[in-house]
């Protein structure tokens, strides 16, 4: 069954699925976050968190859940939507699950720029990001490109300089004193732990000033998942729009990065998981932005939740990732396009 919505302005239509599925993956977050606000090492009970959240409770109680948890949580489903939107628009533009910014390398240009923003200045995060996101679209795009931006030279490209950029970390790393070292490793696996509300600032509004854009290029979006000759017959002009996506898509990854380190799997894993439970051949961009924020809100309760040690909350979306990613080359191999 189908709705449409029509207006002056504006067509939309939608499934009973895909109804059904959001109201459920949104009911999941509203979840999530009650759990992540009340399971730690002080635990709330459901009045005294609410108590909190109303203006009441005990200072130490508004400190903890007011400056610790409420951001933190904010902040994982920011940066798992930001994740999630800009691995689903990789995807879908170069048709191929296989591609998105942690893989061909914008998540590892945007951490590298990060640190050596921290090295340099002891801050600017999301400049540095920013930069190293951009500088590394830069070369990837100039090096895959010819006659336009085929989608397998840009993903095969983009995996190196990934790597190469990985291996530069690692070295700027081996530079730095030990306690940096072991900070800035953290960071880089991804972590978001002491997130505070200058970071919820960044990674929201990031979101906010995006969402037209993104609202806009739903529609030409879903055609570049056709061929090239049948995009191109519908009046698409396919170089100049892969250019703005990936622009986009490098935006709201470099935003993620910045606020929550350069999570593993989490871009990669939430569009396909989005297509799977809607497969209706749309690019599933709300879907994706939902489930990267479950993911990353899930990840990050856990690593919470590990008695005794605070591991990164990149360690849990790689173990979330890392079936995702064997289900999907099993996919492939099966279908003969590995």
């Amino acid at each position: 069954m189908n709705w449409s919505l029509r207006l002056p302005f504006l067509s939309l239509s939608f499934s009973a699925r895909a109804v059904a599925v959001g109201s459920c993956l949104l009911l999941l977050v509203k979840v999530g976050s009650v759990l992540a606000l009340r399971l730690g090492s002080y635990p709330f009970t459901e009045t005294s968190w609410l108590s909190v959240l109303l203006g009441a409770g005990s200072e130490i109680e508004r400190m903890i859940l007011m400056d610790h948890r409420l951001p933190r949580i904010l902040t994982a489903l920011g940066a798992g939507a930001c994740f999630g939107l800009s691995g689903a628009m990789f995807q879908t533009m170069m048709r191929n699950p296989l591609a998105s910014p942690d893989v061909i390398g914008f998540n590892a240009g945007a951490s590298c720029g990060a640190l050596i923003a921290i090295i340099l200045t002891g801050g600017n995060v999301l400049l540095g990001a920013l930069i190293g996101a951009l500088l590394t679209a830069i070369l990837v795009v100039s090096l895959a490109w010819k006659e336009g931006l085929p989608p397998q030279r840009l993903v095969l490209i983009g995996l190196g300089i990934g790597f190469a950029l990985a291996a530069l970390s690692d070295l700027l790393l081996s530079r730095t004193d030990a306690r940096t070292a072991a900070d800035m490793a953290e960071w880089l696996i991804g972590t978001l732990n002491a997130r505070d509300w200058q970071d919820v600032t960044i990674v929201w509004s990031g979101v906010l000033l995006l969402a037209p854009a993104l609202f806009w290029i739903h529609f030409p979006l879903a055609r570049l998942g056709l061929s090239d000759d049948l995009s191109s017959s519908l009046g698409l002009r396919l170089s100049p729009l892969r250019l703005g996506l990936t622009g986009l898509g490098i935006l709201l990854a470099a935003l993620a990065v910045c606020t929550a380190g350069p999570l593993p799997f989490v871009a990669f894993a939430a569009g396909p998981i989005a297509r799977a439970l809607v497969p209706n051949g749309k690019p599933a961009l709300l879907g994706a932005a939902v489930i990267g924020a479950l993911l990353v809100l899930a990840a990050d309760t856990a690593s919470r939740m590990v008695p005794s040690i605070q591991l990164p909350a990149g360690v849990f979306t790689a173990l979330i990732g890392g079936p995702v990613m064997i289900w999907l080359l099993m996919v492939q191999f099966r279908k003969g396009k590995l």
